[in-house]
């Protein structure tokens, strides 16, 4: 069959309707189709396939023969089997079926079951609601019709399965991570009624688990020798002709499995877990479906096994299965008040750990434990807003990570994938995790180094054998079940658990929850170890430049989300009239979040992910862009001017710097202006434009050779006649920053084929590919010629198939050079970089990260130093001696490394898988070089923090805006808000979440230097209250400030974050 009943729908429903309910009527045009195929006179087993194409199918009459006792469990008479093979297509779509089955009455009293395999992952409705996942890969072949068919249950009965065109891992052409392959067909080969004999099925558990241990403690352990010999018995006196002999031998069994072991055995915590990537290779809608699937399944068990209990992460799953399976959602909260279902993480989605800005990471808290308190909040049996971070999948774990866990009110983190480190083992699996600031977490990394187990002995048995704790720590997680779609736990999982409960020579195994886990930890807790620092993954670096665009979407619209708020929050304290648009923000900011999960952000995910990544991003833009004007129109209200233009600037500094402001006609003239501290400017008169320069204004010089030199007064740029930087100059100092007889803003090729993983991996044997790319004297020529602005371009073939043009640009008064580049991007397993060699020395690096930064090493002397070949940042990197140092910004770039002296920033990768596309086409992004000085007499020579590096980078990244106003701008400046510390960055301003006048602001800022230090918050607002909040803006009860004079003195302690709860006044009648 090549047809399909769903059609492609939004990227967030999760398709079209036929999706998520079986269709109303079927087949169309009535019965006529069943009729006509359908064996008149003896009870029959019929399976019918009905697609819009009309195609029907039917399976042999069951009637006729009866099953033989001992047949092996789960297995219908052999006689009645019959392979059916129908292949399905259309990639993503799902094919829906019609099941008309009878019952023989022959099997009265016995335990009935559809069996169906497929290649695509199935979804079994009944009586109009979904019922259990169906997944071959999942070990889910088989749907229980019922326990026990009484004489009066009904024989006849209709079920609908639908069927994804796609399998459990994807399509993929050859490999589980190669591109979509547009012509795999997925095979349904089975669909049959079978009567399940469950002895049969507990007898061949007990076999497997008694060789498992036979097996797994080894020759020279006694209870090794007793297990194989239990199972020899059982094997002497079962009789699989003779089912009267079955008790026997499973009373041998339970013989063996009752003998229990000490009190100091090691305690297992065994939680159903169903890891599900929001999307990875396959699209969003489909992961809709898993969560349907998967969930279902895990309630069925529970149903069945109240002991069970089933944890689950990530709110935007759960609103996805909300709003399209609502009857699913309500059971979902039903076991949640039961303390079945436990939802666990608080993030919206599990977002990656490095590259989301440090106020995404709030709102990834923010969001999600809004989600839990408002949906379970009140029937959850644990905790409201779940006491630990569950992050079981990400690439890395940011240094600030604990911090704001603990401003969420959490203080304990699961994870595992540092077992997947390429060079070092991680030393710990249950262990304190202290952060840049100082804040403490228990962390626990199930020490199976999974998080989806199967329940068998060797699981349990290397659970405690690789476990790097033994002697601090008795305790351990055992996640089990089926990821991705497969349907998590299934029965035989937890009947090899509840075996291996208390059994001698193994650990004690309870089924339990993550929080019964933690509080067994933190009881004994005393003897453990600490890491400070990141939680750095030697794998998977690749991720941090793969999908250049899906990067640059994502901080643009983080600079966007946070342009927003401010000027909205702003409009909303100066203005009776205007609305905060919450709820479109919040929409944004969701969208924002969900790209942000570990492989949509990373770049490791099909391109149809991709596609649907810059729609998200699109739309964050155009709306984002909309309620910007929207903002700065309730500023301008009731405001004489003379120009309808606001020159608006978003960051908690004054700021003099060159714009290019629109004239009529779509035409951009320069000019220099002053724009206060998160506040407004009227534009210069058009006679004031180029005024006297305070500071020199820039000059452009050009040699007979070809070169150009840029100088503005404070550093001096000389570019040879291919655009290589051969001399960077603090002009006052006239110190160099550029190595000896080295170049700068040289671009490199190096070869990029890593073992396996394509687009998460670059493998440290690249680096010995290296190429530099070299350009052709005479293509440098003058952009612009001074004055304000100075600059010079040129173009670069990079390849035969690949080209770039740069422009080279110096503004007056400006710290730092900028290097705007356009790329056309054609290659395969290649690595594009851009280096700077510097004339600085020194063993550490410095990078940003979310809320501060840290270092790293510039040498390979260990192991771990050598892991560290490939590292992330955020906007910028520092390498820097006594007295001088030179910084590397970005506007939209993660990748980086300095080794020795040499700055390097990763540009463009080009993998082939998952995304066969992935970075190929044009991109733009802009970095800029920034030698440095201290500033300040009397401070530490030279250092970044005192020089600017901070602030010029979050320039970069945030520029001055010039947004359009229907009514007059105002025609003086005004700020909102200022902070009278360098050290001290004001970054978010936003509504309050809960305000219940809706008049409520919510400031964040943070000390990013690394030091102690007081400062004053000077607000132009009308301010009623002012009170210190948690990040999840709950306040402090002792957290009141005294407001003096329109300022509030705040302390901060090194990268500490800091949120404030302002109440304004109520506005003017």
């Amino acid at each position: 069959m090549d047809c399909a009943a769903e059609r492609p729908g939004s990227p967030l429903g999760g398709g079209s309707r036929e999706s998520a309910a079986p269709p109303a009527s079927w087949p169309p045009g009535g019965n006529g189709v069943a009729s006509s195929m359908c064996p008149p006179a003896r009870p029959t087993q019929a399976f019918w396939g009905q697609l819009p194409c009309g195609c029907a199918l039917q399976l042999p009459d069951a009637g006729e023969t009866s099953l033989p006792g001992g047949s092996p469990a789960g297995l219908p008479p052999r006689a009645g089997r019959r392979q059916l093979r129908t292949h399905l297509s259309c990639r993503w779509w799902t094919c829906w079926f019609r099941v008309e089955l009878t019952i023989p009455e022959a099997w009265v009293g016995q335990e009935v079951h559809l069996c169906w395999e497929s290649d695509g992952e199935g979804l079994v409705w009944r009586d109009g609601e979904p019922v259990q996942g169906l997944t071959k890969e999942g070990e889910k072949t088989s749907y229980v019709l019922t326990d026990r068919l009484g004489e009066r249950d009904p024989r006849s009965l209709t079920l609908y399965v639908e069927v994804a065109c796609n399998g459990l891992l994807g399509a993929g052409k050859g490999s589980m991570i190669a591109a979509p392959d547009p012509e795999k067909m997925f095979q349904l080969s089975r669909a049959e009624l079978a009567v399940f004999h469950r002895d049969v099925h507990m007898l061949l558990v007990d076999l497997e688990l008694l060789l498992g241990i036979a097996k797994g403690l080894g020759k020279d352990n006694q209870r090794s020798f007793q297990a194989l010999y239990t199972a020899n018995q059982m094997v002497n006196v079962c009789d699989p002709a003779q089912p009267e002999t079955f008790p026997v031998a499973q009373a041998l069994a339970s013989r063996f499995f009752g003998q229990h072991g000490g009190e100091s055995q090691h305690t297992i915590h065994a939680t159903g877990h169903c890891h599900i990537d929001t999307a990875w290779l396959w699209p969003f809608k489909e992961t809709v479906r898993k969560c349907a699937r998967s969930w279902v399944t895990a309630l069925q068990l529970m149903e069945r096994n109240p002991e069970f209990i089933f944890a689950c992460s990530q709110a935007q799953q759960l609103e996805w299965v909300k709003s399209r399976y609502p009857g699913l959602y309500s059971r979902i909260q039903e076991f949640a008040c039961r303390g079945q279902f436990v939802p666990v993480g608080g993030t919206w989605v599990e977002m990656d750990g490095n590259l989301p800005s440090g106020e995404a990471m709030v709102r990834q808290f923010l969001q999600g434990q809004n989600f839990f308190l408002q949906e379970f909040g009140k029937m959850c049996s644990e905790d409201p807003l779940s006491p630990q971070f569950w992050l079981p999948d990400t690439f890395g774990y940011s240094a600030q990570l604990p911090q704001i866990m603990h401003g969420c009110g959490i203080r304990r983190f699961l994870t595992q994938k540092l077992s997947w480190n390429l060079v070092n083992s991680f030393p710990h699996h249950t262990f304190f995790w202290e952060g840049l600031d100082g804040s403490r977490v228990l962390v626990h990394f199930p020490p199976g180094d999974s998080y989806g187990m199967q329940g068998s002995v060797e699981e349990v048995l290397k659970t405690v054998a690789n476990n790097r704790d033994k002697g601090r720590a008795n305790h351990s997680a055992f996640l089990f079940g089926f990821g991705d779609g497969g349907g998590g736990p299934t029965q035989t999982m937890l009947d090899r658990l509840k075996r291996l409960s208390n059994t001698d020579g193994l650990p004690r195994v309870q089924l339990s929850s993550p929080r019964q886990l933690f509080s067994a930890l933190e009881s004994d807790s005393e003897q453990l170890c600490t890491w400070v620092g990141e939680l750095f993954l030697e794998l998977h670096n690749g991720t941090y430049t793969t999908h250049a665009q899906i990067k640059k979407g994502n901080r643009e619209c983080e600079r966007i989300l946070h342009d927003v708020e401010l000027l909205s929050s702003l409009a909303l304290a100066r203005s009776a009239q205007f609305l905060y648009p919450a709820a479109q923000l919040q929409h944004l900011w969701r969208l924002l979040l969900l790209n942000q999960f570990h492989d949509v952000v990373t770049g490791s995910c099909i391109q149809m992910v991709a596609e649907e990544a810059m729609c998200h991003y699109e739309d964050i833009r155009s709306h984002g862009n909309t309620l910007l004007s929207a903002a700065a129109a309730a500023l301008c209200a009731g405001e004489p001017g003379p120009e309808g233009l606001l020159i608006v600037n978003t960051l908690p500094w004054k700021r003099t710097e060159v714009m290019a402001l629109p004239k009529p006609g779509g035409a951009h003239s320069l000019a220099l202006v002053t724009v206060p501290s998160m506040g407004y400017a009227p534009v210069p008169p058009p006679t004031s434009l180029q005024p006297l320069l305070p500071q020199q204004p820039v000059f452009v010089v050009q040699e007979t050779d070809g070169s150009v030199t840029l100088d503005n007064g404070i550093i001096r740029v000389k570019l040879d006649p291919t655009g290589r930087l051969t001399s960077l100059v603090l002009v006052a100092s006239g110190r160099e920053a550029i190595a000896e007889g080295a170049v700068g803003n040289q671009f490199v090729l190096f070869d990029d084929v890593p073992l396996y993983w394509d687009a998460w991996d670059v493998m440290d044997y690249h680096l010995e590919t290296r190429k530099p790319v070299l350009g052709q004297a005479g293509t440098l020529a003058v952009g612009t010629e001074g004055g304000l602005r100075g600059s010079a371009w040129f173009l670069l073939q990079i390849s035969p198939n690949s080209r770039l043009s740069q422009e080279v640009v110096l503004d007056v008064g400006c710290p730092y050079v900028r290097f705007h580049t356009e790329v056309h991007w054609h290659e395969a397993h290649k690595f594009l970089k851009v280096e700077f060699p510097a004339r600085v020395r020194s063993s550490q690096a410095t990078y940003e990260i979310q809320f501060g930064h840290l270092q790293r090493p510039t040498h390979y002397n260990t192991s771990w130093d050598w892991a560290r070949f490939e590292v992330w940042a955020h906007r910028w990197m520092d390498l820097s001696e006594h007295g001088f140092g030179l910084a590397l910004l970005n506007d939209c770039k993660y990748g980086a490394s300095v080794r020795g002296s040499i700055l390097s920033l990763s540009l463009l990768r080009a993998p082939k898988a998952p995304d066969a596309t992935a970075d190929t086409g044009r991109h733009e992004f802009t970095y800029a070089l920034m030698p440095h000085k201290a500033l300040f007499p009397g401070r530490t020579p030279g250092s970044f923090q005192d020089a600017g590096v901070i602030q010029a980078a979050y320039s970069l990244n945030f520029p001055l805006l010039a947004l359009p106003a229907p009514s007059p701008a105002p025609a003086t400046s005004w700020s909102a808000f200022s902070v009278s510390s360098p050290a001290v960055v004001l970054e978010t301003v936003k509504q309050a979440e809960s305000s219940p006048q809706r008049r409520s602001l919510v400031l964040r800022l943070y000390e990013a230097h690394g030091s102690h230090v007081d400062c004053w918050l000077h607000l132009s607002l009308p301010v009623q209250e002012a009170i210190l909040c948690d990040l999840l803006e709950r306040p402090d009860p002792a957290g009141h400030l005294t407001l003096r004079d329109n300022r509030l003195k705040l302390t901060f302690s090194p990268f500490q974050v800091l949120s404030l709860l302002l109440v304004l006044q109520p506005p003017p009648h």
